[in-house]
């Protein structure tokens, strides 16, 4: 039986218990939230390893509650969304959702994900070194998971700073966005390519001097992208 334990977030009764059974037969412990300000009282009571979280919820909608909940924790969240505009799925990446799934979706493919987003999440923080990478004026520090430049501190998301150590750890080698979601998500079969796109564009508004002409996250045209020290 696996110790994890996922919060599902859902107003839906249905779509929780299907969504929470799945999860038991697949071995992980559940509990249930029906809005957003429920989820926060059992986030801050018992921090789950994973939550799966309805976009549209009462009270305080999945962004608002993903909005708070990185303002102080790097707790994955997958976002469950009946809305198919990219926009959405985009302005939840940004915020710092590390998948969504659109409804209706298949069960099976729910704990797909989760067990990769977990294995991910799992492997990271086992094979990270504990050495710091330094460069000039920038230094990316795997235990405080803190990214320093020019002796200012900045912080990142979990899969921000998982695409920023992948790539820093290994200087001007392209890797396709294909390869990121494999070395950062786990998998990449599910998730939409653009995942990338979106989050090197945040690293690059956190990181870059200038984000429109970047000097160290690279695009090559074509390919994907490279860390240029």
């Amino acid at each position: 039986m696996s110790e994890e334990l996922i919060l599902v977030v859902e107003d839906e009764p249905s779509i929780s218990e299907v969504v929470g059974l799945y999860l038991q037969r697949a071995g992980f412990r559940v509990k249930y939230a029906r809005d957003g300000l429920e989820a926060q009282e059992k986030i801050e009571s018992q921090p789950p390893d994973l939550i799966v979280m309805d976009l549209m919820l009462p009270m305080m909608n999945g962004f608002e509650l993903t909005r708070w909940l990185r303002d102080q924790s790097n707790i994955p969240i997958i976002m469950l969304t009946a809305r198919r505009d990219e926009i959405d799925r985009i302005t939840g990446l940004e915020m710092g959702a590390d998948d969504y799934v659109l409804k209706p979706f298949s069960p099976q493919e729910l704990v797909s994900r989760v067990r990769a987003v977990l294995r991910r999440s799992n492997i990271a923080k086992m094979e990270i070194s504990e050495k710091p990478i330094t460069f000039p004026s920038l230094i990316i520090d795997p235990q405080t998971r803190l990214l320093t430049i020019d002796d200012t501190e900045i912080s990142l998301t979990a899969k921000e700073f998982e695409t920023l150590w992948l790539l820093a750890q290994h200087p001007r080698q392209v890797f396709t966005r294909s390869q990121i979601l494999e070395n950062v998500w786990g998998i990449s079969d599910y998730i939409d390519p653009s995942t990338v796109t979106v989050h090197i564009r945040r690293l690059r508004e956190k990181i870059e001097s200038d984000p429109s002409d970047p000097q160290h996250l690279i695009t090559v045209w074509g390919v994907g992208y490279k860390f240029e020290p």
